[in-house]
């Protein structure tokens, strides 16, 4: 029985670190950043409402596209109650952009400023293209 579970759980570390599949050239790609501390996953949940199966980042053909990202924060405490421990926060966030170029990596940047999070689309030259429009988070 030990074995046969530690063969699983090799399994299922294995599979977990599959490699991203390459870049198409003819597609646009985005990448996630997380640039504040308290950020804990950040991922892809949702490309023009349709579920996406990797969310480790996004690929797809050039246009106009809505991006939905599940990020999860700590809001630390530090009052002077007894409860001083981090809080996660699990938020569903919103960004449409008009303009997605093919052969182009963009990157998404999300943070939080204490219960507040947000996201920015930037593009390769540095330049924030699109912000979110939507956020819907979790208490």
């Amino acid at each position: 029985m030990r074995k046969l579970m530690l063969l699983l759980t090799a399994g299922v570390i294995a599979g977990c670190q599959t490699p991203l599949p390459p870049a198409d050239p003819g597609m646009a790609w985005v990448d996630f950043a997380m640039p504040t501390p308290g950020g804990k996953v950040l991922m892809a949940e949702r490309l023009d409402n349709q579920r996406l199966r990797d969310g480790r980042f996004f690929q797809f053909a050039p246009g106009s596209h809505e991006l939905t990202v599940r990020f999860d924060f700590e809001i630390f405490g530090g009052g002077q109650g007894m409860d001083t421990d981090p809080q996660e926060r699990l938020c569903y966030m919103t960004i449409p952009y008009e303009h997605f170029q093919a052969g182009q990596r963009y990157r998404l940047e999300a943070r939080s400023l204490a219960f507040t999070p947000s996201a920015r689309l930037i593009n390769r030259e540095g330049r924030i293209v699109a912000e979110e429009r939507r956020i819907n988070c979790v208490p």
